[in-house]
Order: structure tokens, then sequence, then C-alpha cells
């Protein structure tokens, strides 16, 4: 029996001051609140207000996540608002000083289920219990081992996992009741956490090999029993585990990483943007990735799978591309290599200066690259003189410097353009507003892969997808780089976050028709437009029955 305080406390069906007075006398709730019945409307006008007197983005986070965990509609009525401004509040960048802050600031789960490596046999109950009755579609699960920008951060990065479902249903209109964070508790690496006596999580090194596996193992297990019809997206997990846990399952269930593929489609999409403003041809680009972690080589491996797709056999895919790390080019004979690395690792007897190619310069110096993507977290790597070395050889570099935050960013887009005489087909990682150059405004595109995940996230669920495969990833990118107006002077290589609710929509369409064109669906389906729009959560209050 549903009483006043249980749906006061409950976040998906609380409305606050906005129970009206039958509904009060309905459901127990006369005299617990304000005589005043206020519309949704009125109440976003007072929690906006109340947001902007806080005199910090982190002040201003913890306020969005208190109305998060009171009212969830609420919360995504107003965030539908003023979406390009709560963005970076809720998510990247304010989330990292959420999470380095986790254990102390902690007053709620929000709704995150909690499995520890010491506790294997709790993790159907562990679900179960978060779930809590609840029709679960989407599982977002962290281990939190490689944080951008941040690395380890153990259970505090539980805050990603929210953080994300928070964009997918803002984005796309995914039901917030039917999602669920999880946080994989392995340990941790981070000195500062396990000798902070606040830290929540396990006070132990992390845990690897089978002990691990066998974790992932019975989660999987456990998630697809509880929620069978539900898509499993894996975030910031570290480069040992983030690819092996992905090709061990990708053929099997509907599941996604984010870091490998959801960061390749978007600078894939990026790209394809861009050529459409060069109307170059993808199969004449020599790509060099600056930065050969999960997010570098999951963008290799997106643009080697599109090379093949436009006709070229593996072997001449992988000669468009370079990888480069902190010991320069990698090459096959290079030491402790992730098996990611070693694909597109090159043969050092096809260089003929191979000794030399120790560093990015000497590499963009050999190689005349005509796109150079940075995920390197190395700020200012992105120098003049590589720019204008890269910019003598390509008519239109495409260049995306794209580690955040912006203090970690490669390099700026004022400075690319500057460098480039404004030729510079850019994309950033952080948001930059517009620049003004030699009198044309350049629109600056932000390689957010919340322009991606959020869509093809609820194309594969719309569509009841078994599996997510190269050929849906490529229509998704196509979809998005189509995006692009190609007859302005200065248009951005992709589509503004300001129109994320729309074109996730359009992305949603293109997925569900993939999946289904490929007769990948578990449910039959005969409107591919009608199942997007059918599935779609909108954050207005509901009449009480």
């Amino acid at each position: 029996m549903m009483n006043a305080e249980n749906i006061l406390n409950n976040p998906f069906l609380n409305k606050g001051t906005a129970f009206t007075q039958a509904e009060r006398k309905q459901l127990g709730l006369t005299g617990t609140l304000p005589a005043t019945v206020q519309t949704i409307d009125q109440q976003s006008q007072q929690a906006y207000a109340q947001f902007q007197s806080k005199s910090s983005d982190l002040e201003k986070r913890i306020f969005l996540m208190n109305l998060f965990n009171e009212n969830r509609t609420l919360f995504f009525h107003l965030m539908n608002q003023h979406v390009v401004e709560f963005m970076p509040i809720v998510y990247d960048p304010t989330v990292a000083d959420s999470i380095e802050e986790y254990s102390h600031l902690f007053t709620d789960p929000q709704g995150a289920a909690f499995i520890s490596v010491d506790d294997p046999d709790s993790i159907e109950d562990t679900l179960r219990n978060a779930a809590n009755g609840r029709d679960i579609r989407l599982v977002v699960v962290t281990d939190a081992e490689g944080i951008l920008g941040m690395g380890d951060w153990g259970v505090n990065g539980v805050d990603i996992a929210v953080g994300k479902l928070m964009v997918y249903t803002a984005a796309a209109g995914i039901d917030p009741a039917q999602v669920l964070p999880v946080s994989i508790d392995a340990g941790t690496n981070n000195q500062k956490l396990l000798d902070d006596p606040m830290y929540l999580g396990n006070h132990h090194k992390r845990v690897y090999g089978d002990a691990y596996h066998a974790v992932i193992d019975k989660f999987v297990a456990a998630e697809q029993k509880l929620f069978p019809e539900s898509l499993l997206h894996w975030e910031d997990f570290g480069r040992s585990n983030a690819k092996v846990i992905l090709d061990k399952y990708q053929d099997k269930i509907a599941t996604f990483n984010d870091d490998i593929q959801g960061t390749g489609m978007v600078v894939l999409a990026g790209i394809l943007g861009a050529l459409n403003i060069s109307h170059e041809d993808i199969k004449d680009q020599k790509i060099v990735i600056f930065g050969s972690g999960s997010a570098g080589m999951g963008i290799a491996h997106q643009i080697f799978d599109e090379l093949q797709r436009a006709g070229l056999s593996a072997d001449e895919a992988r000669q468009h591309l370079y990888a480069v790390d902190k010991q320069g080019l990698l090459f096959s004979d290079t030491p402790d290599l992730t098996a990611a690395q070693t694909e597109f690792a090159r043969n050092r007897d096809d260089f003929a200066n191979a000794a030399e190619l120790t560093d990015l310069a000497a590499v963009v110096k050999a190689v005349h690259p005509t796109v150079l993507i940075g995920t390197s977290t190395q700020p200012g790597t992105f120098t003049e003189a590589i720019v204008k070395d890269m910019a003598a050889h390509t008519e239109r570099p495409i260049i995306f410097p794209l580690s955040n935050p912006t203090k970690l960013a490669e390099a700026k887009a004022l400075d690319l353009l500057k460098w480039t005489d404004g030729k510079a087909l850019i994309a950033t990682g952080i948001p930059v507003g517009d620049v003004d150059y030699n009198g044309t405004t350049y629109h600056i595109g932000q390689g957010n892969n919340a322009l991606m995940y959020p869509g093809l996230g609820f194309g594969l669920i719309a569509s009841t997808a078994k599996v997510l495969n190269g050929e849906t990833l490529s229509a998704a990118c196509h979809a998005l780089g189509g995006l692009v107006d190609t007859t302005q002077p200065g248009a951005a290589v992709l589509p503004p976050v300001d129109q994320l609710t729309e074109f996730s929509q359009k992305i949603a369409e293109v997925v569900a028709q993939s999946v289904v064109d490929q007769k990948l669906n578990k449910e039959p389906i005969t409107d591919v437009k009608q199942a997007v729009a059918d599935m779609k959560w909108v954050p207005e209050y509901k009449s009480v029955d």
C-alpha cells in the first residue's frame, strides 16, 4: 500500500507541489504539501532560479542531483529546457569534480547497483534489489579504472554511469524508470583513495585476471537473466579489460562500449562531415592518431572498418592508419602493446627512418597526414610547427584535438585556424564558441560522444536488437556526418549540441532501420519510425489513475 511518504520519496512518482487537490485526496497527501498547486513549468522556473543562485559548477551539480533524486520528471523537464547549459554540469567536465569528491559528498545512491568483486554470489540479488521491479531496458556499467583524463577512481566513478544515463534520457527520451547505473567495485590502484578513511569502495588494490573476469561473466549472466530486453553499455573500463570484454560479448548480446565504439563513431562521423565539406574521399586520407589508449584505438578500429566498407582490403586499410603513443609510432616489436594496439602497429621495415619516429613531430614530417586526431591528454602537443608541416601537404587538414577537459587539449581551435590560414576542419573534445578569423565565423564541432550514443542506444532498444554490428555502426556514423551544412563558410564538421534531441531521434530511426533490415530484431517491427516514437518518454506529469 502506497502512503504519502512512499510517494513523495519515490522520484519516479513524486510530483511535489504539482499534485492536484484531487490527487492529494486520493493518494493520502492532503495537508502534506503547501496549498498552491503548481504546473511543471512553474516548478521549472522556480528550480532554475535556485540553480542560477549557486556560485560554482559543483554546487550547481549538487543542486541538480538533489532534484534528480527527488523528482525525475521535473529534473528532465528542466534539463530539456536548458540542455546545452546543463550537459557540462551533469556530465563532462563538472562530473570530474563530483567524482573526486564522491565519497565525501555522498547522500544518495541514485538508484545505482553496487557490485563488489569480493562478493560475487550477491550479484543477481544486487541487480534485482536496485531495479526494484522496474522494467530495465538500458544498463550503463563501469569499473572506473579508465575515466578519460582522470584514470582510476574506484567506486567514485559510479557518477559516470549516472551522468551517462541522464544524457540518454535528455537527448533521446529513454524512460528514466527503465535505466540502471551499475558500479563494479574491483578495488582501486588510486593510493589517494586507499588512504582516505572516507572512501566508500573496497580498500584494496584492483583485482585482475581470472577472478575479475569471473565477476564480469557472473554480472552479464545475471543482467541478461533479469533484464533480457536490455542494452548493456560499458563505460570507462581500463586498457587491459575494455576490448577483451567487448570482444567476448558483442556477437552474443546487445552491447556497446562507448569509449571504444562511441568515441570512434563520433570521430568517424566528424571525418565524414569534414570530407563532405572538402569533397574528398575517405580512401585518400592518411590518419595519425596521437594517444593509443582505448579511445584512440577505438577510433582507429572504426575508421579501419569504414575504409573496408569503402572497398579497401584489411591490409590496404591498415596502411592508412598510424598509431602514435609516448614511444612514438607504434611498431609490431614495440614492447607491452595492448591487444588493440597490436592490430594497428606498423611493420618497422616499411619505414626507412623507423628509428627516428619517436615523437609526433617526426611522424607528421615522415607521413604527411591529412587527418590528425588527439586522444593523448597531453596539452599543447599539436604545436604550430607540427600543424604548419601538416598543412603544407594537404589543402584542408582535418584536425581533432579531442582530449578534455580544456587544460588537457592538444591545441586550441583559434590557433589551428591561424596556423592553417583558416583551412583546418576542426572538432574539439570540449565545447568551443564560434571563432571569428579573417572575416569568417567558424563553427567548431564538438567531438562529444553524446552526439552519438543516445540515438544509437535508443534505436537499438526500440528495435529490440539482438546485437550491434559494424553495419549498424556505419549507418549511424553516416547519419550524423550527413547532418553537416556544407554550403556554409565555416560550417562545423558535426552538428551542434543544442540540436541534440532532434538529431538523436534521426539517428535512432536510422539505427532501428538498420537492425530491422538485417533481421536482427527480437520482436516483429513493421514501422520503424513508429517503434521509435512509441518508445520515447516525455518529461510531463501523468494524471494518477
